[in-house]
């Protein structure tokens, strides 16, 4: 018993390191979503999001619109990871809680 509890405690600061390595992560990438306006036969790229209560659009110029892109699809995806490592971190306290 003495082997499972000092596994899951080492999961547990795991667990705790990655998500501190995420949540810093996501601190340095771009949230929201990128939404087009087409005025006549330009398109223009905005990155669009929430300060408060407030819409923030940011222009995206098109050199810089791929790489912007990748960086949200990469913010959701750390986002995902980091709601499945606060489950973890659920389950291995209530071990944990349960054991003591």
């Amino acid at each position: 018993m003495n082997l499972i509890l000092h596994t899951v405690k080492q999961e547990k600061q795991r667990v705790e390191y990655m998500l501190a390595k995420y949540q810093s992560e996501l601190s340095a990438l771009p949230k929201g979503v990128i939404s087009e306006k087409k005025v006549g036969e330009k398109t223009y790229y905005y990155l669009k999001y929430r300060d408060g209560k407030k819409v923030i659009s940011q222009y995206v110029s098109k050199k810089e619109i791929e790489n912007v892109r990748a960086l949200i699809e990469k913010r959701r995806h750390i986002e995902v990871m980091v709601k499945s490592l606060q489950a973890e971190k659920v389950i291995a306290d209530k071990v944990l809680e349960g054991a003591i």
